[in-house]
């Protein structure tokens, strides 16, 4: 066989295919979307005694038979029909799990070589692994790896180089089975034009894949085939794709058996008896709580947008950064309208990098060290466990814990991660309560630091947050059909967060967010300082001015809810600016405050859903969100008592 000119890394979620990837390739790597998707693939480019290989990093999957779009990716890149080598990524705690894909694959007849990736955790929990039997039992190289210790990564490379292909495992069935696969397999004519093999076809047939099941029906003997397949079924007397897993799974035992050896150590008790605790409500909600007051209240509220973005603003800014550029701007530029372009009400330097690094970099890199701590140390999935019926309320399960909670950094990032959510259903339900009422992280700590002032109206603004959260997912989990999705996800180990990893994540996610806003900023300062020369921005706040003295706002708060829309966190700093100035009654900042956070998503974030839930749904949701969010705040206006503070 030639040597393949792809390879592609496989495997779960979570298991270190990125980091792989990135030694692979280097700096050769581009990011896309994959045709038809909004489904990110990485691709890059690796060298290896003169041979170029293009390295796919795959979407995570757990098994051939897609549940979401980004497994369906995964499949189709796996069975395009190029001639490829498959770098199976497995986290070795979890080995007894993963190796049912590793099975499926080598059932498909595709190149493998194994990967036993996080090993150094591994063997902290007791296992010992024997690559050398696993690798005699399966046909198939097998390397252990540390990839963030950069351990066997060297080993990997070599098996590359070295790889020839050779005759596989196949997993055996049981004598009725068997026949069936092998009758089924048989009615196949160009196997070739699948991209797997007629044993593959035949297994994902029988478990009721309905993607291969269309691309039979081309098939001459497509109704034997379907004869095939429920004869099958009746003989069976059960599922059939539970029989097939079941009776894999049972493989995977034999294999493993002789190869994992597990002995139970101390760290491994204290590590589940950690994460029993993060998981069971009676003492996960306790953790919860803390989390929330220490992560999110005082990290990010009282910190960040409290102690850091005082500094920030008033002293380097305010007392430094400002004057200076007042002082330079008047004595080189001499044109009063540019002087303004630059540090006027709306200047490019005096609101809009001003908003950007004095206000927002605080919060947002408050927030993101907050969420890379709680991402190592292996909270989130426990997260997700824990909070799972609460989300079934809502139609969602555990795993829309995950965008739900990155919503509170970045809507549009969590828009973006819906699409790990199962059905549409879901993730519609997921993408509405993201929209409506879950702050981004510049929004929240904005709006926490300035409430707090007054213990009063904080409780009341998260209390009528909460309630527009629970009202809207309960009704909308009513009115829309369907039910929610099983639920599983990978637990990773309990541990204590490694600095270098938690520093790179917020870093890197800091990068990514500045790099989008400050551009986003720059130019919504422009707009603004041209919508005011020319008249029309208070043209816009004349239109706003009725629906603002509904709820008892002022006519100069009709900008912020226009900056809102542009960037929540651009809204949000202009709340800030307002409140600073004394402009605003405590019970007028609640209500702009609620307004502010159920108000239309973001234009970036507004891009995103149209390109995942598509343009007729994304305007009906803003239609919806908009009323109810004006909606809600006439209420808290007229609800809400003056001397209750």
């Amino acid at each position: 066989m030639q040597q393949p000119l792809t390879i592609m890394l496989i495997g779960a979620p979570n298991v270190g295919k990125s980091m792989i990837f990135n030694y692979l390739t280097g700096m050769y790597v581009t990011v896309s979307n994959y045709p038809g998707t909004t489904v990110d693939v990485s691709r890059g480019k690796l060298v290896l005694d003169g041979l170029s290989y293009e390295v796919v990093d795959t979407p995570g999957v757990y098994s051939l038979i897609p549940m979401t779009d980004e497994e369906r990716v995964t499949r189709e890149l796996l069975c395009d029909g190029k001639p490829k080598l498959i770098i199976h990524v497995v986290d070795a705690k979890h080995i007894h799990r993963m190796t049912h894909l590793t099975l499926e694959l080598l059932d498909g007849e595709f190149s493998v070589i194994v990967d036993l990736n996080v090993m150094d955790e591994a063997e902290q929990l007791g296992m010992s692994i024997d690559s050398v039997k696993l690798s005699e039992a399966l046909g198939v190289p097998v390397i252990k790896t540390s990839a963030i210790n950069r351990n066997g990564l060297e080993q990997l490379r070599q098996a590359i180089r070295q790889y020839r292909f050779r005759h596989l495992y196949r997993t055996g069935f049981d004598s009725e089975l068997e026949t069936s696969i092998a009758a089924i397999g048989d009615c196949i004519e160009k196997p070739s034009g699948y991209g797997m093999s007629p044993r593959l076809i035949a297994l994902l047939l029988l478990q009721g894949d309905a993607a291969v099941r269309a691309l039979v029906k081309r098939e001459v003997l497509f109704n034997e085939i379907l004869q095939l397949v429920d004869q099958a079924t009746k003989q069976n007397g059960q599922q059939l794709s539970f029989a097939v897993m079941a009776q894999r799974q049972a493989a995977v035992e034999r294999i493993l058996g002789p190869c994992v050896l597990s002995r139970q150590i101390n760290r491994r008790i204290i590590g589940e008896t950690a994460s029993r605790l993060t998981r069971e409500p009676l003492t996960g909600i306790p953790i919860l709580l803390l989390v929330l007051y220490f992560g999110l209240y005082l990290f990010v509220g009282r910190l960040g947008a409290g102690v850091l973005v005082d500094y920030f603003d008033k002293v380097i800014f305010g007392s430094y950064l400002l004057p200076t550029f007042t002082a330079w701007v008047s004595t080189y530029i001499p044109f009063e309208p540019l002087q303004t372009l630059f540090m006027g009400e709306f200047g490019i330097v005096s609101l809009g990098l001003r908003y950007a690094i004095a206000i927002i970099l605080p919060v947002v890199s408050t927030f993101f060290l907050t969420f890379a701590l709680l991402e190592d140390s292996g909270y989130l999935p426990r997260l997700a466990m824990l909070l799972n019926e609460f989300c079934r309320w809502f139609g969602l399960n555990g795993r829309a814990v995950i965008p739900l909670s990155l919503g509170f950094g970045c809507g549009t990032m969590a828009v973006m991660v819906t699409r790990t959510l199962e059905t549409k259903r879901e993730r519609l339900l997921a993408t509405f309560l993201l929209s409506l009422a879950v702050p981004c992280s510049a929004q929240l700590g904005v709006i926490l630091a300035l409430l707090s002032r007054n213990v009063i109206a904080l409780v009341l603004w998260i209390g009528v947050i909460t309630a527009v959260f629970l009202v809207a997912g309960l009704l909308a989990n009513r009115l829309l059909p369907g039910k929610p999705s099983l639920f599983y996800m990978e637990l990773p180990p309990i541990r204590l967060p490694r600095p270098g990893n938690v520093i790179v994540k917020a870093y890197s996610r800091m990068v990514w967010y500045m790099k989008e806003i400050i551009p986003v900023f720059i130019c919504v300062s422009g707009v603004l300082w041209l919508g005011e020369r020319i008249g029309w921005l208070q043209l816009i706040a004349d239109r706003f001015q009725p629906v603002l003295s509904l709820v008892g706002l002022p006519s100069e708060l009709a900008p912020i809810f226009l900056l809102g829309f542009f960037r929540r966190d651009y809204g949000a700093a202009g709340l800030y600016n307002a409140a600073m100035d004394g402009g605003l009654t405590v019970k007028q900042l609640l209500v702009a405050a609620v307004a502010l956070t159920l108000f239309l998503p973001c234009v970036a974030q507004l891009v995103v859903m149209v390109k995942e839930r598509g343009p007729m749904v994304s305007l009906l949701l803003l239609a919806l969100i908009a009323l109810l969010s004006f909606f809600v705040a006439w209420l808290v206006y007229a609800l809400v008592n003056p001397a209750w503070f």
